[in-house]
């Protein structure tokens, strides 16, 4: 390639990456704003009056944002790791073993995301209450496996399909433990998917509002919740703050997982420290 070429490709990739950052960001703006305004109205294109009222209710200990921050955090990590326990195996059967049913198993895997999950949920009411399970953070936690672990399962199968078993198989014959092969030579190779696949299974937890919603009964109140209250009550600057807080760990967690979405795998690598 070129010098020419080269500087071509490079500003493709800046205006494109530029273009990106824009679209993503523009929305956020009013939301900004709002958060700051006391009174904003058509057709004034920034606030007549700013207020720091909003972001001092916010913070409050009468407001109840921080707590459920917290137990959105929480759940959505405890979520997490549950589809990470369950996906992992899982994605490995999927992704790396031929056998029959294969095809209809991955039909009931990506159900959830297919079937609205209003319909999914009610459906398993019932079942949660003769259980015990309603109006408690643990059935809250469990209800959102049912859309977490389709992207787990879907990420970790595609992570097998391309893993080479051969350098586990090298591994067990120069003496290393399972507990060996799969720190030093498995993990390594599919810790790239593990972070995506978790990524991917956090930010759906955490915008879950249906699920939350009838399972939780109204008394695990998430940010997502406690988000959709406010803005049906027409408190717009309170909205606007709360949901700057609630975008952040989305923000946080895609700039600080960004360099693993292309990861290589560290299979050969980690081999060596066997």
């Amino acid at each position: 390639m070129s010098a020419k070429e080269s500087r071509g490709v490079r500003s493709f990739r800046f205006l494109t990456g530029a273009v990106l950052i824009i679209w993503l960001v523009l929305p956020l703006i009013p939301l900004a704003i709002w958060s700051f305004a006391h009174g904003w109205f058509f057709p004034n294109l920034l606030p007549t009056k700013w207020s720091m009222k909003a972001w001092e209710y916010t913070f409050s200990d009468t407001s109840g944002v921080i707590d459920s921050l917290w137990l959105t955090i929480g759940i959505s990590l405890t979520a997490t790791v549950l589809s990470i326990l369950i996906g992992v195996p899982a994605g490995r059967a999927l992704g790396m073993y031929k056998f029959r049913g294969k095809e209809f198993i991955e039909l009931l895997i990506l159900a959830p995301i297919i079937v609205p999950g209003i319909a999914v949920v009610l459906g398993i009411h019932s079942v949660f209450i003769s259980m015990g399970l309603n109006n408690t953070v643990g059935g809250v936690i469990l209800v959102h496996l049912i859309p977490t672990l389709p992207y787990m399962i879907l990420v970790m199968s595609g992570i097998f399909s391309n893993y080479d078993p051969a350098f586990e198989s090298q591994a067990r014959s120069l003496g290393a433990s399972p507990l060996k092969t799969f720190w030093y030579v498995t993990l390594p190779a599919i810790l790239p998917g593990i972070i995506v696949g978790g990524l991917f299974a956090f930010l759906v937890s955490w915008s879950q509002y249906i699920l939350t919603l009838l399972i939780g009964g109204g008394r695990v109140v998430t940010l997502p919740l406690l988000l959709f209250n406010f803005a049906t009550s027409g408190r717009n600057d309170i909205t606007g703050a709360i949901g700057m807080i609630y975008i952040l760990p989305g923000i946080f967690i895609l700039l600080l997982t960004a360099r693993h979405l292309s990861g290589r795998s560290g299979a050969v690598g980690g081999f060596g420290q066997i």
